[in-house]
């Protein structure tokens, strides 16, 4: 089969602008008591604009590529009733309590209600980070990831520097790291399943089921709240790199179960921080265990590619 070796967009051509805002509906609060635990430990920082000592290291930088869910939350009471003045100016009739939300913050002068709100990524229903963009320009991204009509399988990409753990009062006693963000990418698991590139020998059906269990198994390994370098190596994968889904599709075809995902150092690194991701396959039959690798760089904010999808051989 044709290896599909093309890149996807950022990650998608027609991105939904859209999330779930159930914590921050003017009517109720919801919150989830469960936190995502901190990779590292965060210290604090003079300014949490800059780049250097955002773990208390100073010279130590710590990138965040992470998929979850962003939900907006009301840091104090003020902050609510404000919201829900601007909500009896606007024309909301007909609308739901998620449709008038997402109609209050889209008009241009309500946005000074975008940066009174806390903005908190979830992942797997659990509180992981805050999110404060690096350039206040950019709060129209945290505009764009509200949804009218949210889904189940709403997806939120962030990217960005870890910050220290938020102060108690910033948002309503929450304590979890901040992400300072200079992208979002909003969207449905759908999609994204949708926008990959098909390989020719394989249809739909056999495809689309590859597809989204392969999504599903990166999402839901252990702790992946992208903040270490193999996290991030296997959600930027996971978002921009379709011959991965490509490669399961065939080998579920070959009657192969998908047996292992593991991301390791590559031994040809020497300055930069390269890694290997590692996709196992075993016959269903024979046991026999099929292995193919790609190659990322991740020293910088955004990954990219090193190497396309080949074959593995263990050394």
């Amino acid at each position: 089969m044709t290896e599909q070796t093309e890149i996807m967009d950022p990650p998608l051509d027609q991105p939904v602008k859209a999330n779930d805002m159930r914590a921050a509906a003017p009517y109720a609060q919801v919150r989830s008591n469960r936190t995502v635990s901190p990779q590292a430990e965060a210290g604090t920082c003079s300014s949490c604009g800059g780049d250097a000592g955002m773990n208390g290291d100073a010279g130590t930088t710590t990138y965040v590529y992470a998929i979850g869910r962003v939900e907006a939350r009301f840091p104090n009471l003020a902050a609510e009733k404000e919201f829900a003045q601007a909500t009896g100016r606007t024309e909301t009739t007909g609308k739901t309590d998620q449709q008038a939300f997402h109609a209050v913050l889209s008009q241009r002068q309500n946005r000074y209600l975008v940066r009174q709100l806390c903005w908190v990524l979830t992942i797997q229903g659990m509180e992981a980070y805050l999110l404060q963009p690096r350039d206040p320009a950019d709060t129209d991204l945290l505009v764009e990831a509200v949804r009218p009509a949210p889904a189940p399988n709403d997806i939120d990409v962030v990217i960005g520097l870890r910050g220290p753990i938020s102060p108690p009062e910033m948002c309503n006693g929450l304590m979890v790291p901040i992400i300072l963000f200079d992208q979002i990418y909003s969207f449905g698991r759908d999609v994204l399943i949708k926008a990959i590139p098909k390989p020719e020998k394989l249809t739909d059906k056999q495809f689309g089921p590859a597809a989204e269990e392969l999504f599903d198994r990166i999402m839901q390994m252990t702790d992946n709240a992208g903040a270490t370098d193999e996290h991030r190596v296997l959600n930027y994968l996971a978002m921009r790199y379709p011959a991965i889904y490509a490669k399961a599709a065939e080998q579920y075809g070959g009657d192969y179960s998908m047996t292992g995902v593991e991301v390791i150092p590559s031994s040809l690194s020497s300055t930069r921080k390269i890694y290997e991701a590692i996709f196992s396959y075993t016959h269903r039959n024979t046991d026999f265990v099929e292995k193919f690798f790609v190659r990322v760089d991740v020293t910088e904010e955004f990954p990219f590619l090193v190497t396309k999808m080949s074959p593995y051989y263990d050394r």
